[in-house]
């Protein structure tokens, strides 16, 4: 589907003038950063250069207090605690944190992760059961909890007190924990909403340390895990996020965590330099594919384990199992697009629901990424197996999918999620009523427009302009992710050098030239854009990012095309 190109105003010229003025920001640069909220020379300052003590106070959560004093008494009292987080890679990595933080301070700890098949997300009655059986008087959930009512009334008629760690939008009722930690909650004072599952467990973790008045570098050793949960987790990498994940990219470069080190080796990404997109792209989905194929606790025991000789076998374990996940989504996918066919009809479905036996639970949510990718609608695609539908909602970009599933909540056996990203589970007798009242309500929502796909360009580029001094901020602004991305530039009337080609699996590659400068290009998926290209083409408009590349030891400039027209 044809992209549709949008150009960023430039206004506040006054202050990008002051920028290159007083700092000797580039322009293109300058204007980017006053379009990101970055509208002062302070906050250039504190961009560019993020401090991990500019932190804020974890004891603003509403009741931080009272789950540090449960905490500390658990550890006093010798109490059993048992960690509970969720199966993917945000909840592993929170799970991982508190885990580790909670041994180092002397506590008896251990963790729990239901599985994705039988249990399905969130707290269960099967796991405070089990947190029963060992023992344990303290839970403490993490990335999960918030909408979990009727568990946690049924943990405390056992005697188990839960804190509740969770990022993720509360419903109606909040459950009676004996702390709830969620910056989402209405009563909630803390000033930043979007951190993820693991950033609200560090800040647990934040708090327990400065009470207990032990060195910060006990607690920030972690910082690694909170990158590589924040990270895949896709919360926006704006304030405390962007700190968070700054200081912990440095980290995940130099860990010494045997884990953490077999994954890298397992993946070929040791020795070289670790940004978001090796995160999202290599690292995230290798953690992810345990909980999804099986028993996500392989892959806490991974980022937990000091054994080097374990650490490399869980490695290749995690290597198999995302090998096995690619096999099974890619047969997925295929069935998944001849129900798509059926159900969809352009002019009348402005989100697919697409449903079948058998399907494989843990991999729906990613095939639904990659039917919203082909058609550009929201997409949610239920597994069902003895009438029940376990779902996966994927959305586009303003839409949110979370309240039009809240809007269905009498169809559905329980919800949750976010905006973009959302998981269901229905029976299968209320699919058709269902798929029905979700049309409707996009129907009264949605617009045409919305339903094109945009590509958001935030400035005009010549060639000229990339040299030394704007490479070296264009690295400053990372790391990148949503509400910071990669600025995406166009620069037009481009000519092509010598003969374009296709590459590896339907990759794009030439060199482009503008007066005397010359950039080498990659396009990824974009060899169906070849027949466009001529040798010596002179009027090709092109829309991209710049980004070095390391191959073989060596570092250059590349342009990573995003269009082309």
């Amino acid at each position: 589907m044809e992209q549709k190109w949008i150009l960023k105003d430039e206004n506040h010229y006054d202050m990008i003038d002051c920028f290159y003025q007083k700092l000797k920001i580039p322009r293109n640069l300058g204007k980017i950063l006053v379009s990101r909220g970055i509208d002062s020379v302070d906050k250039v300052m504190r961009y560019f250069k993020t401090d991990i003590n500019d932190l804020y106070d974890p004891f603003l959560f509403a009741d931080m207090e009272k789950a540090v004093e449960r905490i500390i008494r658990a550890i006093t009292n010798k109490e059993k605690i048992l960690i509970y987080g969720d199966y993917d890679v945000d909840g592993i990595t929170s799970v991982s944190l508190i885990y580790l933080y909670l041994q180092s301070i002397g506590a008896d700890v251990s963790y729990y992760i239901p599985d994705r098949i039988t249990e399905g997300y969130g707290i269960s009655n099967t796991g405070i059961d089990e947190a029963k059986k060992r023992g344990a008087t303290l839970i403490v959930s993490v990335d999960c909890g918030i909408t979990a009512v009727d568990e946690i009334a049924y943990a405390s008629s056992n005697q188990i007190d839960i804190i509740v760690s969770d990022h993720h939008e509360p419903g109606c009722n909040l459950p009676k924990a004996y702390a709830l930690l969620d910056p989402k909650c209405e009563n909630s004072a803390y000033p930043f909403h979007e951190l993820a599952g693991v950033g609200v467990a560090y800040k647990l973790a934040q708090a327990l340390n400065q009470k207990l008045n032990l060195d910060s570098e006990l607690l920030e050793q972690y910082l690694d895990l909170v990158a590589i949960g924040t990270i895949a987790d896709i919360v926006p990498l704006i304030d405390e996020n962007r700190i968070l994940v700054k200081d912990g990219l440095k980290r995940l470069n130099e860990t010494r965590k045997p884990g953490l080190q077999a994954l890298l080796n397992v993946t070929g990404l040791y020795s070289k330099t670790i940004t978001t997109g090796q995160v999202i792209f290599i690292i995230a989905p290798r953690i992810n594919a345990v909980g999804r194929m099986g028993d996500a606790e392989r892959a806490v025991s991974l980022l937990t384990t000091l054994n080097a000789h374990q650490a490399r076998s869980i490695a290749s374990i995690l290597e198999s199992e995302n090998r096995h996940r690619k096999d099974i989504d890619e047969i997925t996918f295929k069935e998944a697009l001849v129900c798509a066919d059926q159900y969809f009809h352009t002019g009348q479905d402005f989100i697919l629901v697409i449903d079948q036996d058998g399907w494989h639970p843990g991999v729906i949510g990613i095939v639904a990424s990659r039917i919203v990718e082909k058609y550009y609608r929201p997409t949610i695609m239920i597994s069902i197996e003895d009438g029940i539908g376990r779902g996966s909602a994927r959305s586009i970009s303003g839409f949110d999918i979370y309240s039009t599933l809240k809007q269905c909540e009498d169809l559905l056996v329980t919800f949750g999620g976010h905006k973009y990203a959302a998981g269901l589970t229905i029976e299968k007798k209320n699919i058709p009523a269902f798929r029905e009242r979700v049309n409707a309500i996009a129907h009264d929502m949605m617009t045409e427009d919305l339903l094109v796909p945009k590509l958001n360009i935030d400035s005009e580029l010549n060639f000229s302009e990339i040299n030394d001094r704007f490479v070296h901020l264009l690295k400053l602004m990372a790391p990148f992710g949503p509400k910071n991305l990669r600025p995406v530039f166009m620069s037009r009337n481009l000519q092509v050098v010598g003969s374009p080609s296709i590459v590896g699996n339907n990759h794009l590659k030439f060199k482009v030239r503008q007066n005397n400068h010359v950039f080498d290009t990659i396009g990824f998926n974009l060899g169906n854009k070849y027949y466009r290209l001529a040798p010596g083409e002179t009027s090709l408009d092109l829309a991209y990012v710049v980004e070095e590349n390391e191959y073989l030891g060596r570092v250059n400039l590349q342009l990573r095309i995003k269009d082309l027209r």
